[in-house]
């Protein structure tokens, strides 16, 4: 459906409601994330057709999870992502939802091609959406959460790794090395980046700081923290990275930096993250059609958000336990390995471009990630993050 809106109207229209969805849900304390998916529904074409996905659309939905993981990386440092225990969250929530994806696919009588691509859909994780619940309820500080956005980034470039496999495989020329090769870029782009940030960046910015530059231009650091954001963003995806963890690793960069003459970087970060991240969020409702649906596509969504579900839980969940996590916090870090999101949605436009998945297929992943996006949010503000959830054992 095409808009009847010009793209200017729609572009005012999207930001009004990105704003006003903010106040409402900030007012009624609930989740934004949910409310800018259902709006972004409503105004989309599977309801009003006001606005459709262009790739204008899809520009600033992308510079909004951008501008998201860079602002939620000031809550982080590098020795909260880099460690085993994420590692092995990471490596079993790719493996057994790929599995799990395969093979209900196949069960549902599709092919291997389109199988082997749906498997590998279900291996992503949405680091902005998981990262925006937790910062909106308050708990990013948490174990259970340091271990979700650890293991987020790790499961990105561990589906990097599955959809360069995926794509040989289909194709009939599988490379090992080469899909070797795209990894050890990937993770020499996350320690060199993550390095150089910390030793680095972190003294530049205080020689800045202290400049008389900085007395007479008090937004100057905060403009180069954003350049440098996007900076790092587009050589993440120059590499094959996600942007998003790119932005992440340089807002890293910024964490307990003390200013004296400048604004505040990170709550700069964060008034742009309202406007922009706000956006990102309608952006993946606008691009659910439910007017495609079928009964069998509708049946086959169902199964499989079940099973995207089911295999993150235990796939993250089971090892997160087994690394010594109590119960509650594995189940935290089940769910909020789940969401799927803007990198699922992102494989499977590329399997359908490639043509490797027909359209039913491809609105069966987006409805599937718009479903787990949603439930994520729900679970935790009505059933964890309730008082003391953790009991020493």
């Amino acid at each position: 459906m095409e808009s009847a809106l010009s793209i200017e109207l729609q572009v005012s229209l999207l930001l009004f409601l990105a704003l006003a969805g903010y106040l409402l849900a900030s007012r009624i304390n609930q989740s934004a994330t949910v409310g800018a998916i259902l709006v972004g529904i409503l105004v989309g074409p599977s309801v009003l057709g006001l606005i459709t996905y262009t790739d204008f659309v899809a520009a600033l939905a992308h510079m909004g999870a951008i501008i998201l993981l860079f602002a939620i990386g000031f809550e982080f440092n590098l020795k909260d992502i880099l460690t085993l225990r994420n590692g092995v969250i990471s490596f079993f929530g790719v493996v057994v939802p790929w599995v799990g994806g395969y093979a209900v696919t196949i069960l549902f009588g599709f092919d291997f091609a389109t199988a082997v691509f749906v498997g590998t859909a279900l291996t992503a994780t949405s680091t902005a959406i998981t990262a925006n619940v937790l910062k909106e309820i308050g708990m990013l500080q948490t174990e259970a959460a340091k271990a979700i956005i650890g293991a987020a980034v790790i499961d990105d470039i561990l589906s990097l790794l599955a959809l360069s496999l995926t794509l040989d495989l289909v194709a009939g020329d599988v490379s090992i090395g080469g899909a070797a090769q795209t990894v050890a870029i990937a993770l020499a782009f996350v320690a060199v980046a993550g390095t150089v940030g910390v030793l680095f960046v972190r003294k530049l910015i205080q020689r800045m700081d202290a400049s008389p530059l900085a007395r007479q231009y008090p937004g100057f650091v905060f403009i180069f923290a954003l350049m440098l954001a996007f900076l790092y963003a587009l050589v993440a995806d120059l590499i094959g990275l996600s942007g998003i963890i790119g932005a992440f690793l340089a807002g890293i960069a910024f964490s307990d930096v003390e200013l004296r003459q400048s604004r505040s970087v990170k709550l700069g970060a964060e008034y742009f993250e309202v406007v922009f991240a706000s956006i990102f969020f309608i952006s993946l409702g606008v691009l659910v059609d439910i007017r495609a649906l079928t009964a069998e596509i509708a049946l086959f969504v169902a199964a499989l958000t079940v099973v995207a579900l089911v295999t993150k839980i235990v796939g993250c969940g089971l090892p997160a336990r087994l690394m010594g996590m109590c119960r509650e916090d594995s189940l935290i870090v089940g769910f909020g390995m789940a969401a799927r999101g803007e990198v699922t949605m992102i494989i499977a436009l590329i399997g359908l471009n490639a043509g490797f998945i027909d359209q039913g297929i491809f609105v069966a992943c987006i409805l599937m990630s718009l479903l787990t996006t949603l439930i994520t949010p729900i679970v935790y503000r009505n059933w964890f993050f309730k008082g003391a959830y953790c009991t020493p054992e």
